[in-house]
């Protein structure tokens, strides 16, 4: 196959992302998913001896009993090359087989997942990704048994995606234009429109020299695109003709394979009321992206008068949405009932924040919250507080803070990746605020640590144990907290994208039974000492109809520490004094009517 698969069906198409809809195949709704994976710990290098004692830990710790329910198996767990077309265990580190592994799990208590991807390719290599593999894969995984399956999107075909050849971003943007041609061969009408005449939508694409390029949508591996707000672009061409008929629509266009510059072109005309696309497929490659050619005359039906057409290319969305849900259709043609949990792991690339809840229980937002995994030997592996890229706490964090509302228990949940509590390079006091966060932003709790170096009432096991901020994390109203407050200047805190670490922010959470969760972070190095003032009207003001009623109003509020237990009655002026924060640190209270 040269080419993504025809999109005959408008449910995937861009269009279809804001009408609220999930695919058929998308399962019920769900609070996010608490459990155990094995990539932070041991990478490539989990077993299943380990995995096992995993299994174990989380019942022996009574886990188990606090909502930590899944055991997934990530990369590695596979043979390198598929067998008769099948996916088969990797021998060595799992001799039994996966079906007795599943067993073992379920035995417990547990519920089992695992993991593939998108692609040709595992991200550690392994030549069994789903592509063209998805009937014989999901046979696979239900003869498993499994309840959980994480899906990511390494050496993907159609983008140029981590691993895979970066000249696939010609399927994922459209050719730079620097002219539109619409012809009538009935009654010889012709007009021609120069790109600086036309509109641009959003801001990936951009008019230079005459022509405009990087008409599609944004990468949003990379920290430096917020995710709030239109994140692809179009090209819009009125045209204006005489009378109703088909007419030929030709571009002057260039083509590239880059980041930007693609060869795959769509054009709409918002006239046609029938909701299919005129054009969806690739133009003719040209020597260089600015040695511009017209492309032959593309039928395109046009009414009299103004007609408006998009010249586009949301292919970079449509096609791994059509990958995603291809995978889910058929396991849930094979086993309708089973209750699977689609965990999407394409690192926010495509803006999944757009169209993820279309098909998953969560998607993640950025690439992995470390590169640095541990080991079956000791090695604990490292994360960071901060990074310039994404590969730590407040990268994750900062993005994920402002997109609470593309989260909710009809949507499903942003994943800002796996929890690193109890990796290297993570003092006691970041690990109290990066469950505190991850427990406010609905963001599903799955730990990463050797939990054989777990002990009941240890310090790492009082924080991921932590039953207030599981009951934050798992209540449910199902409602990611807002951002009302921060010390750094902007406009909005609950929409602007703040990568300034030195700042103190405050969230706010409504949860069921009229009572509120309320965190204050401390993001910086050193210790703070602000002066803020916050009152329950400010937070109701930023939430909202999200505020919780049967707090409206109230003189006075019962208040609770959520890491000392301690409980008080206080004014509704929460904050009004200096407020104190250690370093990396966190203040996190629920609050109800007193």
């Amino acid at each position: 196959m040269d080419r993504p698969v025809k999109i005959t069906d408008n449910k995937y198409r861009f269009d279809s992302f804001k009408d609220g809809k999930p695919l058929p195949c998308r399962g019920h709704q769900r609070l996010p998913a608490m459990g155990w994976n094995s990539w932070n710990p041991f990478g490539s290098g989990n077993t299943e001896e380990l995995t096992r004692a995993m299994a174990d830990k989380l019942v022996e710790l009574e886990l188990d009993k606090l909502g930590y329910k899944y055991v997934v198996l990530d990369d590695g767990c596979y043979k390198s090359e598929r067998v008769d077309g099948k996916l088969q265990n990797e021998e060595v580190k799992f001799p039994g087989g996966i079906k007795e592994l599943s067993d073992y799990v379920h035995g417990k208590g547990l519920k089992f997942g695992m993991y593939n991807d998108i692609g040709t390719n595992l991200c550690a290599s392994a030549a069994v990704g789903t592509h063209g593999h998805e009937k014989e894969d999901a046979a696979s995984y239900i003869a498993w048994n499994i309840d959980f399956i994480k899906v990511d999107n390494c050496y993907y075909m159609w983008d140029n995606a981590t691993f895979a050849n970066p000249e696939n971003a010609r399927y994922s943007f459209a050719p730079n234009i620097k002219s539109v041609k619409v012809t009538g061969q009935a009654n010889g009408f012709e007009t021609v429109l120069n790109a600086c005449d036309l509109t641009v939508t959003g801001t990936r694409a951009i008019l230079t020299d005459g022509y405009v390029t990087g008409i599609g949508t944004f990468d949003g591996t990379a920290p430096d695109n917020t995710p709030i707000g239109l994140q692809s672009s179009e090209l819009i061409a009125d045209v204006e003709v005489p009378e109703q008929g088909t007419y030929l629509i030709s571009v002057l266009y260039a083509s590239g394979k880059e980041e930007g510059i693609g060869q795959w072109l769509q054009i709409r005309s918002e006239e046609d009321k029938t909701g299919d696309i005129t054009f969806d497929d690739l133009l003719p490659e040209t020597a260089l992206p600015t040695d511009f050619v017209w492309s032959d005359g593309i039928r395109i039906n046009l009414h009299e008068g103004i007609n408006r057409i998009r010249l586009m290319n949301h292919r970079r969305q449509e096609n791994t949405l059509v990958s995603y849900a291809t995978l889910l259709e058929e396991l849930r043609a094979q086993a309708p009932d089973r209750d699977i949990v689609y965990s999407i792991c394409e690192w926010g690339k495509t803006m999944p924040s757009d169209w993820g809840y279309k098909v998953g229980d969560s998607w993640r937002i950025l690439n992995d919250i470390t590169f640095n995994t541990g080991s079956a030997e000791g090695d604990f592996g490292t994360c960071r507080w901060t990074d310039d890229y994404t590969n730590s706490i407040t990268s994750q964090y900062n993005k994920c803070v402002i997109m609470d509302e593309c989260a909710s228990l009809e949507r499903g949940w942003n994943d800002p990746d796996m929890l690193v509590i109890g990796m290297n390079g993570v003092t006691p006091e970041m690990n109290r605020t990066h469950m505190s966060m991850w427990c406010m932003m609905n963001a599903p709790l799955m730990l990463g640590l050797d939990l054989r170096r777990v002990q009941k009432d240890d310090e790492i096991y009082k924080i991921i144990a932590n039953r207030f901020l599981i009951g934050i994390n798992q209540d449910a109203l199902g409602i990611q907290a807002k951002r009302v407050f921060t010390t750094y200047e902007c406009d909005d805190p609950s929409k602007e994208y703040i990568r300034d670490n030195n700042r103190v922010d405050i969230l706010a959470k409504p949860l069921s039974g009229g009572r509120l969760a309320v965190a204050i972070y401390n993001l910086a190095d050193e210790i703070a000492e602000e002066d803020i003032s916050i009152d329950m009207d400010l937070i109701a003001d930023k939430l909202g109809d999200k505020f919780p009623e049967e707090l409206r109003g109230a003189q006075k509020l019962r208040e609770t520490n959520v890491w000392t237990g301690d409980s008080a009655e206080v004014s509704c002026n929460l904050i009004s004094n200096p407020v104190i924060i250690e370093p990396y640190g966190n203040i996190t209270l629920i609050l109800e009517r007193a």
